[in-house]
Protein backbone atom coordinates (compact mmCIF):
# COMPACT_ATOMS: atom_id res chain seq x y z
CA UNK A 1 0.00 0.00 0.00
CA UNK A 2 2.09 3.25 -1.00
CA UNK A 3 1.53 5.97 1.64
CA UNK A 4 2.43 9.27 1.76
CA UNK A 5 3.23 10.61 5.49
CA UNK A 6 3.55 14.56 5.97
CA UNK A 7 4.70 16.30 8.88
CA UNK A 8 6.30 19.80 9.81
CA UNK A 9 2.06 21.70 10.71
CA UNK A 10 1.34 23.69 13.55
CA UNK A 11 1.19 27.08 14.92
CA UNK A 12 3.22 29.61 12.87
CA UNK A 13 3.10 33.65 13.61
CA UNK A 14 1.85 35.96 10.43
CA UNK A 15 5.43 37.05 8.14
CA UNK A 16 6.91 33.86 9.22
CA UNK A 17 7.86 30.76 7.80
CA UNK A 18 7.83 26.73 7.92
CA UNK A 19 8.78 23.67 6.23
CA UNK A 20 6.55 21.07 5.21
CA UNK A 21 7.58 17.38 4.46
CA UNK A 22 6.09 14.70 3.20
CA UNK A 23 7.55 10.98 3.07
CA UNK A 24 6.51 8.73 0.15
CA UNK A 25 7.86 5.34 -0.59
CA UNK A 26 10.54 4.76 -3.21
CA UNK A 27 8.21 3.63 -5.99
CA UNK A 28 6.31 6.94 -5.42
CA UNK A 29 9.02 9.04 -5.81
CA UNK A 30 10.95 7.37 -8.64
CA UNK A 31 7.99 7.99 -10.67
CA UNK A 32 5.08 10.26 -9.82
CA UNK A 33 4.75 14.08 -9.93
CA UNK A 34 4.26 15.12 -6.58
CA UNK A 35 2.45 18.43 -5.47
CA UNK A 36 0.45 20.24 -2.45
CA UNK A 37 -2.87 21.03 -1.98
CA UNK A 38 -4.98 22.67 0.48
CA UNK A 39 -8.23 22.65 2.79
CA UNK A 40 -9.09 25.62 4.82
CA UNK A 41 -12.56 25.10 7.24
CA UNK A 42 -15.48 25.37 5.09
CA UNK A 43 -13.89 25.51 1.77
CA UNK A 44 -13.02 23.05 -1.25
CA UNK A 45 -9.57 21.75 -1.65
CA UNK A 46 -7.24 24.08 -3.73
CA UNK A 47 -4.10 23.22 -5.16
CA UNK A 48 -0.93 24.71 -4.04
CA UNK A 49 1.90 23.49 -6.02
CA UNK A 50 3.36 20.63 -8.03
CA UNK A 51 6.75 19.57 -9.30
CA UNK A 52 7.96 17.18 -11.87
CA UNK A 53 9.40 13.50 -11.21
CA UNK A 54 12.79 14.65 -12.30
CA UNK A 55 12.22 18.13 -10.39
CA UNK A 56 12.78 19.88 -13.87
CA UNK A 57 9.31 21.69 -13.64
CA UNK A 58 7.24 23.22 -10.91
CA UNK A 59 3.98 25.14 -10.93
CA UNK A 60 2.47 27.44 -8.16
CA UNK A 61 -0.92 28.92 -7.64
CA UNK A 62 -0.53 32.67 -8.06
CA UNK A 63 -1.68 32.93 -4.27
CA UNK A 64 1.45 31.75 -3.44
CA UNK A 65 3.86 32.36 -6.05
CA UNK A 66 6.86 34.18 -4.85
CA UNK A 67 6.39 32.96 -1.27
CA UNK A 68 5.87 29.18 -1.45
CA UNK A 69 8.56 26.70 -2.91
CA UNK A 70 7.96 23.06 -3.69
CA UNK A 71 10.79 20.87 -4.07
CA UNK A 72 11.88 17.29 -3.30
CA UNK A 73 14.35 14.70 -3.05
CA UNK A 74 14.20 11.45 -4.48
CA UNK A 75 17.03 9.87 -2.66
CA UNK A 76 15.13 11.16 0.95
CA UNK A 77 11.90 9.86 -0.55
CA UNK A 78 10.89 13.65 0.23
CA UNK A 79 8.85 16.05 -0.98
CA UNK A 80 9.15 19.88 0.67
CA UNK A 81 6.92 22.62 0.49
CA UNK A 82 9.11 25.93 1.85
CA UNK A 83 6.22 28.33 3.45
CA UNK A 84 6.75 31.75 3.95
CA UNK A 85 5.18 35.55 4.56
CA UNK A 86 2.42 33.75 6.21
CA UNK A 87 -0.94 35.30 6.02
CA UNK A 88 -3.58 34.32 7.81
CA UNK A 89 -5.39 33.12 4.65
CA UNK A 90 -2.57 30.77 4.69
CA UNK A 91 -4.11 28.77 7.41
CA UNK A 92 -5.52 25.04 6.48
CA UNK A 93 -4.84 21.56 6.19
CA UNK A 94 -1.93 20.72 3.81
CA UNK A 95 -2.08 17.90 1.78
CA UNK A 96 0.07 16.12 -0.05
CA UNK A 97 -0.58 14.11 -3.37
CA UNK A 98 0.92 12.29 -6.00
CA UNK A 99 -0.09 11.77 -10.11
CA UNK A 100 1.30 9.70 -13.19
CA UNK A 101 -0.08 13.13 -14.85
CA UNK A 102 1.59 16.70 -14.79
CA UNK A 103 -1.01 19.07 -13.60
CA UNK A 104 -2.94 21.17 -10.74
CA UNK A 105 -6.52 19.46 -11.02
CA UNK A 106 -6.93 17.24 -7.85
CA UNK A 107 -8.50 14.43 -10.17
CA UNK A 108 -4.93 13.45 -11.54
CA UNK A 109 -3.94 12.82 -8.03
CA UNK A 110 -4.57 8.80 -7.11
CA UNK A 111 -2.41 9.30 -3.70
CA UNK A 112 -3.03 11.13 -1.06
CA UNK A 113 -1.34 11.99 2.53
CA UNK A 114 -3.56 12.25 5.65
CA UNK A 115 -2.88 15.90 6.17
CA UNK A 116 -0.78 18.02 8.39
CA UNK A 117 -2.56 21.52 9.88
CA UNK A 118 -0.69 24.97 9.20
CA UNK A 119 -2.47 27.84 11.32
CA UNK A 120 -1.37 30.87 11.19
CA UNK A 121 -1.74 33.28 13.93
CA UNK A 122 -1.94 37.15 13.84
Amino acid sequence: QRQLVESGGGLVPAGGSRRLSCTADRLILSTYHMAWFRQAPGQEREFVAVIGRNAGRTNYASSVKGRFTISRDNAQNTVYLQIGSLKSEDTAVYYCAAALSYGSRSELFGYWGQGTQVTVSS
